[in-house]
């Protein structure tokens, strides 16, 4: 007699874990630094966050200024590019201090969320809530100076939040040298 045939077993497929996934593989990618070890690294490592932190703002408030739904579908790349851009601040800021090799996607994401709980749903939330306030109160001759605030919100918060990042990624740093320098005594 002939054995049934019997199927593969198919992998139950979780979008919200392949979401995670990509998601968290996006974040945490660590790119190549562009900067070299210096002598004084403290001090070269606060020029780099400040760098980001003005791009950052620049690229957010930029990406908050279109009004209605467009503005809205703003929202995901402006946090994608802002994670980008923090992301290779981060990897800047080990190379200044001579610990490139030492960066990890754990580090990484340790950085990146570590100043702030639910971070990335703040992120969202942020953004998102200050375009539709933005919207909503966007009406007549105060049109254009509303959404400029807005704008202006969007840019302050995303500087603020890079250095976060910056000063998060320089106190490992520190705390991981103190932590060998008192091992090796």
């Amino acid at each position: 007699m002939n054995e049934p045939a019997t199927l593969p077993a198919v992998r139950d497929r979780d979008p919200d874990r392949e979401l995670t996934g990509m998601i968290e593989r996006v974040i945490t990618e660590v790119p190549p630094p562009r900067t070299h070890r210096e002598a004084v690294p403290a001090d070269v490592a606060q020029r780099i966050a400040r760098e980001a932190a003005q791009k950052a703002a620049l690229v957010s408030g930029s990406l908050a200024l279109p009004p209605g739904p467009l503005g809205m579908l703003t929202v995901l790349p402006d946090i994608y590019v802002i994670w980008k851009i923090q992301r290779q601040m981060v990897a800047d800021v080990f190379a200044v201090y001579g610990r490139t090799a030492e960066l990890t996607r754990t580090h990484m994401l340790y950085c990146l969320f570590r100043h702030a709980a639910s971070q990335v749903l703040r992120d969202v939330a942020v953004r998102t809530g200050q375009r539709v306030v933005m919207q909503q109160l966007t009406a007549g001759a105060l049109k254009g100076a509303l959404s400029n605030a807005g704008a202006a919100a969007v840019a302050s918060y995303a500087y603020w939040d890079t250095l976060q990042v910056a000063r998060t990624a320089q106190r490992l740093l520190d705390e991981t040298r103190d932590a060998t320098e008192r091992e090796r005594a």
